[in-house]
């Protein structure tokens, strides 16, 4: 019987549960931005500026979940007039889909760092996958706020067409889009 409790008390402790911390994005320090090709010469690059959403991490079971919200309204080339025409229909159709969203399906560690994302984009109502690098991934302790943040640098690349953004591709515009999103996220008490 001694035996028996001294397995059930090893199993116990080696299936022991971990313990997820959930973390609130920060908008005023998370902007995904992106380049795109303009005609084969140059490239605009723009960012959107409303961001929302959420992070689940479990450091011990490497494992969580990420669910992002991206107003496409907020849509910024630093150019009045291109914002414009990249919210109406030609483009982000920011009046029918007024939301990007981003949801992960599988984080990916080395050892104990943050390596990967794996996830799906929906944009312009269709959802395709589109796996995130994570350069850089780092948690402190706020000195100001008192709260653990995390904050990332994150890296993708996917084609447009892909979600139905088709504009000016048959003038030779690539489909290409790079990604490159900064992120820093609050621990929820």
């Amino acid at each position: 019987m001694k035996l028996s409790r001294f397995f059930a008390i090893a199993l116990f402790a080696v299936a022991a549960p971990s313990f997820a911390q959930t973390y609130k994005i920060d908008p005023t320090h998370t902007f995904p931005s992106f380049e795109a090709d303009h005609k084969g010469i140059s490239f605009w690059r723009g960012k959107f500026t409303k961001t929302s959403g959420t992070v689940t991490l479990d450091r011990a079971a490497k494992s969580g979940s990420i669910n992002i919200e991206i107003a496409a309204d907020s849509i910024d080339f630093g150019m009045d007039k291109m914002n414009g025409h990249a919210k109406s229909k030609d483009m982000f159709n920011v009046e029918q889909f007024p939301t990007i969203k981003y949801k992960s399906t599988a984080l990916k560690f080395d050892g104990d760092k943050l390596v990967a994302v794996e996830g799906e984009l929906t944009m312009l109502g269709v959802t395709k996958p589109v796996n995130l690098t994570i350069n850089k991934f780092k948690c402190i302790q706020d000195a100001m706020t008192k709260r653990e943040i995390c904050g990332a640098d994150a890296s993708a690349e996917f084609k447009r067409t892909d979600f139905g953004l088709n504009y000016a591709i048959a003038y030779g515009f690539a489909p290409e889009v790079k990604l490159a999103i900064q992120v820093e996220a609050a621990k929820v008490d």
